[in-house]
């Protein structure tokens, strides 16, 4: 993607969405951590339906801790993986009681230290929770980067790196969500619908699809 068109390609999915946020549900910086950490190789969908349940009865890490693992898997157990993440989110939330009085550390060195907590989830929660630009890289964020060649490159860290220096400073914040909802929807990994796409023009992927007749 030509330098130019960086701005104006922003500028358009800033216009469509004014205001976007994650399709996680949350109503904390707990609850989105935890849903985070559950919704690695799963649908929001999927962790909203589950959680949903779980927070009704238990939305804090100590609340979490008196469920026991059995009793956390009982409500995440539709979600794939149930089992390392239930043992990752009982051990990140001890964490948290014993180090941090129960609240969610604000730095990524801390963030990362927690089980089941890697680079992606960090930037999720220090963008979604405390307003920091960062790029959360998933599969959707890597696809469009590589694709209308905003960001080229072979791991999600390149990507991640590329995006951080070539999307203005004032789309940096919201970027990640716009990437994602854009990936999801519209530029989707077996057929991207080029035909409906508010930003073919400034994408360098070519033959742009077209809608089957």
């Amino acid at each position: 993607m030509k330098t130019q068109h960086i701005e104006p390609f922003f500028a358009t999915l800033k216009a469509a969405n004014p205001q976007p946020n994650t399709e996680l549900e949350y109503t904390s910086v707990f609850e989105l951590l935890s849903a985070v950490l559950l919704s690695a190789q799963a649908t929001d969908v999927g962790v909203n339906k589950a959680t949903r349940k779980l927070f009704a009865v238990a939305n804090t890490p100590q609340q979490i801790l008196d469920l026991g693992l059995d009793g956390l898997e009982h409500y995440i157990k539709t979600i794939g993986l149930y089992h390392s993440k239930a043992k990752h989110l009982m051990q990140t939330c001890r964490i948290l009681v014993e180090q941090h009085q129960g609240f969610v550390p604000r730095t990524r060195e801390a963030l990362e230290a927690l089980p089941g907590v890697g680079r992606k989830t960090a930037n999720v929660v220090l963008n979604v929770a405390f307003g920091e630009p960062t790029m959360a890289v998933d599969t959707h964020i890597f696809r469009v980067g590589n694709r209308t060649g905003l960001a080229p490159g072979k791991t999600t860290l390149a990507v991640e790196m590329q995006l951080m220096k070539r999307i203005p400073p004032q789309y940096l914040v919201d970027a990640h969500h716009w990437l994602i909802l854009h990936g999801r929807y519209v530029c989707q990994a077996r057929k991207p619908l080029c035909w409906q796409c508010g930003v073919s023009e400034f994408c360098s992927f070519k033959p742009k699809t077209q809608k089957a007749t």
